[in-house]
């Protein structure tokens, strides 16, 4: 889909992502850290990490159909499409940890808690990947808008 009723559908798809990476990372670090929230969040953190992972490589194949419709790009859209590149290998972590939070959660609730040192592990493996996951998706949003709006907006 490059796209959607005639906007080019990066522009819609990327509003996705900036949106909803930064609620999975503050869901998934809330999950990991309070016993209460996991029980009342997990589930619905875990889809949010797959929409997150599923969502990111679609923004990206359309922002490189807006880009080549273009006609290329300037070194600071080439800047933003190469961050794009990247963020995949920051969401996957953020996958990775909301599986890590669900098995904790599920072992919960079969009377089979795992110790603290594992509990520990996972919050951690959880900042980690949300704290990585939110700043790549603000660097990224920040070089786009820098690339469409510099000498734009005075």
């Amino acid at each position: 889909m490059s796209t959607f009723r005639g906007l080019p559908a990066h522009v819609l798809l990327v509003h996705g992502l900036v949106v909803l990476v930064p609620l999975t990372a503050a869901l998934l670090v809330l999950c990991a850290l309070w016993p209460a929230a996991r029980r009342r969040f997990v589930w619905l953190t875990a889809v949010l990490a797959v929409v997150v992972v599923v969502l990111t490589p679609l923004t990206t194949t359309a922002g490189e159909w807006l880009r080549e419709r273009l006609g290329g790009g300037s070194p600071a859209i080439e800047e933003h499409a190469n961050l794009g590149d990247d963020t995949l290998f920051y969401i996957v972590p953020l996958v990775v940890a909301a599986a890590l939070v669900a098995l904790v959660h599920v072992r919960a609730g079969r009377n089979r808690p795992v110790g603290r040192a594992a509990l520990a592990l996972v919050a951690v493996v959880a900042i980690a990947a949300g704290t990585a996951a939110t700043v790549h998706t603000y660097r990224v949003g920040d070089s786009g808008s820098r690339a469409v709006w510099t000498g734009v907006v005075t």
